[in-house]
């Protein structure tokens, strides 16, 4: 089996589960890291398996293997790892046994359902970056006069305070309206800040409940709020293997 490619120390670092690759420069910079018995300066340095790469004086872990988890955010909860104001975040909630992980993208504060948590960053920005179009599918309960025609012209996609939003995909729930409240399915391709949010109530419509229920192809399903579970290897595999060699 060939040895794996060379990578940059800040990626070994993350994928030890030591920090994140920003935090991996700083601690470059501050000294702290050394490859082969020499302290480096810069983080633009490439690694093997068979370099020595020590932290404060002591080796760090071999790489972790890319694993996958969802998690059902509750509303109510911030996704990140501190927050100024003190309002409870997601790792907060992380049974003690989980690994160092990040979030696929986020989730706002009164936003619940599937989010995506990682240990590795190239699965992170794969399922994050834009031209990849992973869907996300989202049920949405809206207040107000939803209008058929307004909802079906989103298809085009939308420019809101000179911002161009993707084509979008939203379905009316006919067997679930109570009075001016109604039930949507939507469907969209980005992960813009509050997108549907801003959407809806560019159509005059305000949010109630937001819940994302899938996010490309791994899917909420009857995962309990709160709950945390990890992807199989095998469903991995079969949904990103074709991406990531190492899966």
């Amino acid at each position: 089996m060939p040895s794996p490619a060379p990578e940059r120390i800040a990626k070994r670092l993350a994928r030890a589960g030591i920090c994140s690759r920003r935090e991996a420069e700083r601690m470059i910079e501050a000294g702290r890291v050394a490859v082969d018995g020499k302290v480096l300066t810069s983080p633009a340095l490439n690694v093997t398996a068979e370099s020595q790469v020590m932290v404060d004086g002591k080796p760090i872990a071999a790489p972790e293997e890319p694993r996958l988890w969802r998690y059902h955010k509750p509303a109510g909860t911030i996704t990140t790892a501190r927050d100024p104001q003190g309002r409870p975040t997601v790792f907060e909630k992380m049974p003690p046994e989980m690994p160092r992980v990040v979030s696929v993208g986020r989730l706002d504060f009164n936003t619940e359902g599937l989010l995506l948590l990682t240990n590795d960053g190239g699965i992170k920005r794969h399922l994050e970056l834009p031209a990849n179009a992973w869907l996300r599918h989202y049920r949405v309960r809206v207040y107000g006069d939803a209008n058929p025609a307004k909802l079906a012209a989103l298809a085009k996609g939308v420019t809101i305070s000179g911002i161009n939003y993707e084509p979008i995909k939203v379905e009316i729930d006919k067997e679930k309206k109570d009075g001016r409240n109604i039930w949507l399915d939507i469907t969209i391709k980005e992960g813009k800040n509050r997108e549907v949010r801003k959407i809806m109530e560019h159509l005059g419509l305000q949010v109630t409940r937001l819940i994302r229920v899938s996010f490309g192809p791994f899917q909420l399903g009857k995962l309990p709020r709160g709950g945390v579970e990890e992807v199989p290897r095998r469903i991995l595999r079969e949904s990103l293997g074709k991406f990531f060699k190492d899966l």
